[in-house]
């Protein structure tokens, strides 16, 4: 069933044209993303469809049972309720037909009506009609779908209080997002609804969304989301789309074979035109051969002429480079603490950061990640502990909302003025890489939009020449070919990285470190987002085990007190099952004590090995060495909580 059909739509601001015959579908529980460059008229399309703006020309058709909800990319609610009262407002009427049966309950408790017998049966079969209609509106899981979502989204239980006015514009979004998820209308319509998550919570969303009963369409930048929910992509671009049958990475493999093909398609007419052209050119003017070359001429006018692919959109191209190598040790951050005034975000944080590691810094909102890139470029102080750059380190940090940029200066001043020894030409050439050419250089700062402050920004970070690239969600703003362009330059940076990032494909893509922020510290995870999920999966499984088995011995030692003296077959079953817990706990016990001491040996043996002149003096076989000796100390410290663990269960 067709939900929504737009035809041939035409949308322009003056002589501007944004949409110029677009057109799309969305099926019943259909999945669509869609996809273009930053300003393809992606936002203005979900608008017409959704009722926001009209159109120049062209037809929408919604279906006559197809409800729609919307959220824009800066949708915000504007409400005095509290969280919870503003979310449940969804289920007014759920809510009202459960305040009338509150009524009726206190109505029926009253002497006057309980031994009023006939009264009282009036009631009763009103309540008992009220009692069937909340039921079959699902009126008993309305709180809990209500608390699932909040929780879902990073609205704790202690915020549910919190009036809506005073939240921040992020999380007035989310909230909003939150309202969309429960009202469940047939077609949710979403503009970047990942923007204002951090990977936790967009996993959530991720799948929730998966088992969602209606249609999704979305513009989403995030190629991990898109490729994990996706069906259908609608390209969009020069004002029209292209339809592309499943995932992100399903329509970059089809859209390559498709070019090839075309431009195969288009070599092999074109060749066929010119050897036509050359057979008319050589023989028109000849009584014996004119004739043919008429013929030919008349053929070479009625080919339908393959237009030349298009083999990519505008698109930025830079690099990142280092003017000096630094030393081994770039970063130490010993225990530190972050936090404003008395509020503590984050504790007890050590983390050492060596030459060539990428490192990717994830963790909840607000726990303190962006406050640590501050302190780290001594933008503020911590509130305890001490950090500490290596020898010849040169930081290049790119700011979550370029803070660094001057709003009154022009594109031109904004990066010659950072850097006044490159004369006009180098600066020009390099603002035409991040596709700022000819009067566009003399655009104030403030007329921007969000993805061309950061490519500013990042022009600005290129020229610096830095060995440790410091970035914070340098992703935002930016399209998906931007994202790409971006990547391949940090790929092939020769420095050290550490960057904030929400978009996991990005993490996937550079990461060789994950360390993962919290209250309490951090947690080191080696390889890229991918093997940190893994990893993360397999400690807890390993975690629920040792729950499991330590509950298992509680109860078994519990049966085998409690069981009576004279029930000997209770008694033996008991014992028999203590026993079993405990050869099982055994043999893990001598696996990890096995495996402790390998790790010591290993562990000092590197140590050994970096003590060699000849290692020491070669620093990237030192910073294998002590990547090594890293890993091996991760996983020894693992080792040692399980092994006492085992121990406490077997006194």
């Amino acid at each position: 069933m067709i939900l929504v059909q737009a035809n041939d739509i035409r949308k322009a601001y003056g002589t501007d044209v944004i949409l110029d015959g677009t057109s799309i579908v969305v099926q019943d529980r259909e999945r669509v993303g869609l996809i273009g460059v930053n300003g393809a008229g992606k936002s203005t399309l979900l608008k017409i469809i959704a009722g926001e703006m009209t159109h120049d020309s062209g037809t929408v058709h919604i279906g006559r049972e197809t409800t729609v909800g919307y959220l824009a990319q800066h949708s915000q609610i504007d409400s005095e309720a509290t969280i919870w009262d503003e979310m449940v407002s969804v289920y007014a009427d759920i809510k009202q037909l459960e305040s009338k049966m509150r009524e009726l309950e206190q109505k029926m408790a009253e002497p006057s009506v309980y031994e009023n017998e006939k009264l009282f049966q009036q009631h009763s079969e009103q309540y008992a009609r009220l009692t069937q209609e909340f039921t079959d509106q699902n009126g008993y899981a309305v709180d809990a779908k209500v608390r699932s979502i909040l929780h879902g989204l990073d609205f704790p239980e202690p915020m549910h209080g919190r009036l809506v006015n005073s939240l921040s514009g992020g999380q007035k979004t989310r909230l909003l997002l939150g309202k969309h998820l429960l009202t469940q209308p047939n077609l949710l319509i979403l503009d970047e609804p990942t923007n204002y998550l951090d990977i936790r919570t967009l996993t959530w969303l991720e799948d929730y969304l998966k088992n969602y009963p209606g249609a999704l369409l979305m513009v989403s930048h995030d190629r991990y989301f898109l490729d994990s929910l996706i069906t259908v992509i609608y390209e969009m671009e020069r004002g029209r789309t292209r339809r592309w049958k499943g995932n992100y990475s399903d329509f970059l493999d089809q859209k390559a074979a498709d070019l090839e093909q075309h431009m195969k398609r288009f070599d092999q007419q074109q060749a066929e035109i010119a050897k036509l052209e050359d057979f008319i050119q050589r023989n028109i003017a000849r009584a014996t051969t004119t004739k043919r070359a008429q013929s030919r001429r008349k053929l070479l006018d009625k080919i339908d002429r393959i237009d030349r692919p298009m083999l990519s959109t505008e698109q930025a191209h830079f690099s990142f480079n280092i003017d000096r190598q630094s030393g081994n040790e770039v970063l130490t951050v010993d225990n530190v603490a972050l936090g404003y005034g008395e509020k503590v975000l984050s504790r007890n944080i050590s983390l050492n950061v060596y030459r060539g590691e990428r490192i990717a810094l994830i963790g909840p909102n607000g726990i303190g990640k962006t406050t640590l890139l501050k302190a780290i470029n001594q933008k503020l102080d911590p509130l305890a502990g001490r950090l500490k750059l290596g020898t010849n380190v040169s930081v290049g940090y790119f700011t979550q909302q370029q803070e660094d940029l001057t709003a009154s200066k022009s594109i031109l001043n904004e990066v010659w003025d950072a850097f006044p020894n490159l004369d006009l030409t180098r600066v020009r050439t390099v603002l035409g890489n991040f596709l700022f050419s000819g009067d566009d250089v003399t655009k104030p700062i403030s007329s921007l939009s969000g993805g061309e402050r950061s490519r500013v920004a990042l022009a600005k970070l290129m020229l610096q020449n830095a060995n440790f690239l410091i970035l914070d969600e340098p992703t935002n703003h930016l399209d998906l070919l931007s994202k790409e362009v971006l990547e391949n330059a940090l790929d092939n940076y020769p420095g050290t990285l550490l960057f904030i990032s929400h978009d996991r494909y990005f993490v996937n893509r550079l990461a060789t470190r994950v360390v993962e922020l919290s209250e309490d510290g951090v947690a080191s995870y080696l390889g890229n987002y991918d093997d940190f999920v893994e990893k993360v999966e397999e400690l807890a499984a390993e975690k629920r085990e040792q729950e499991a088995l330590l509950a298992a011995s509680t109860k078994a030692k519990n049966s085998a007190t409690d069981a009576p003296l004279d029930d000997a077959q209770a008694r033996r079953q008991a014992d028999k099952e203590q026993k079993r817990i405990e050869k099982k706990r055994l043999e893990r016990l001598a696996k990890v004590e096995a495996r402790i001491a390998e790790l010591e040996e290993l562990m000092a043996a590197i140590e050994a090995d970096l003590c060699l002149p000849e290692v020491f003096s070669d620093h990237e076989l030192a910073a294998r060495k002590n990547d090594e000796l890293l890993t091996a100390k991760t996983e020894l410290d693992a080792l040692l909580e399980e092994w006492a663990e085992l121990e406490a269960a077997g006194e």
